[in-house]
């Protein structure tokens, strides 16, 4: 994605109480120096797009980013080996406790709303699906594609996801199954991209990757993506009917709350001082990065949208 936007950045200078000593010495300020940045593998093109524009308009940051599962970035970010971290949820009550035991308060900035893609082979022709449907895939009460469509010519439905420990997997068990267990024909592959990879191979395949990958028009791989899988349009209802009740995860419906399988994207900062993380989370809050998360086809925290069609 190629991001043409005047250069305006502004930096706003945080308070906290911490622990921080203020009398050491810091080879970083908010536009230059390294820092060790971790975020969710669900948010990797987003990031990528933040991260390489940032270091683009600064070339003496040095912006370290793992990409790993969500599980780990807190852990991660608990002993201090990420001052900030890319997440889809806040902070937990045990874990800011830790914190609070430590006299640090990490601060917590919403940046856009993420969605969850569910995709599946190009030659399976049932690409519409309910979230009641959808529940009982993942608790194992509807197992067959004739189930969902008698005249459909596939059999047993698997169902994977990116990886064990993941925001995917936390959001279907929180907000989908409310806290039941999987049934056996969900499985974890290794990145949003292996879910991609097979969708494409297993025709009664359903993946779920973030819309992230999946959203960003201009990006060849993205295009390359889409040339290999369909996206399926959700409804949130039971009563769901005619084909203005099922939605695709576009800007506009996810702003509008008519796509359900939505979630906030938030950028946890621990510095406790105005450093290079803090000029990074300041950067994508702002004007700039908040036209990058639109060009990337999320819904930004603090700007207008624009639909864009995921054939």
């Amino acid at each position: 994605m190629k991001i043409k936007i005047p250069i305006l950045f502004a930096i706003f200078s945080m308070t906290t109480a911490c622990t921080t000593d203020y009398t050491k010495p810091y080879s970083d300020t908010p536009t230059t120096g390294k820092v060790s940045i971790f975020a969710d593998e669900t948010l990797k093109p987003l990031v990528d797009a933040e991260k390489d524009t940032f270091m683009g308009l600064y070339r003496y940051s040095t912006l370290k980013v793992d990409y790993t599962s969500e599980s780990d970035c807190f852990k991660a970010f608990l002993q201090d080996s990420a001052k900030v971290i890319f997440t889809s949820r806040k902070l937990r009550p045990n874990e800011e406790a830790v914190f609070k035991s430590k006299q640090l308060i990490p601060i917590t900035t919403k940046v856009a709303l993420d969605a969850l893609a569910l995709i599946i082979n190009k030659e399976n022709p049932d690409s519409i699906i309910k979230i009641s449907q959808l529940k009982s895939i993942l608790n194992g009460s509807l197992v067959s594609w004739k189930n969902m469509n008698e005249k459909s010519s596939l059999k047993e439905i698997s169902l994977v996801f990116d990886k064990n420990g993941s925001s995917t997997v936390r959001y279907l068990r929180d907000s989908v199954l409310k806290g039941s267990n999987f049934s056996s024909n969900c499985f974890a592959a290794q990145s949003n991209a292996d879910v991609i990879d097979y969708v494409e191979q297993h025709k009664n395949a359903i993946g779920i990757v973030g819309v992230s990958w999946l959203s960003d028009g201009d990006d060849p791989a993205t295009k390359q993506f889409l040339s290999r899988i369909r996206v399926m349009e959700v409804a949130a209802v039971d009563n769901a009917i005619f084909p203005d009740d099922y939605f695709k995860p576009y800007q506009a419906y996810i702003a509008l709350k008519q796509y359900p399988l939505v979630r906030e994207v938030y950028m946890i900062n621990r510095e406790g001082r105005t450093g290079l993380g803090t000029g990074f989370v300041s950067f994508v809050a702002g004007d700039q990065g908040q036209r990058i998360v639109r060009l990337s086809g999320l819904l930004p925290a603090t700007m207008p949208i624009r639909i864009i069609k995921l054939n």
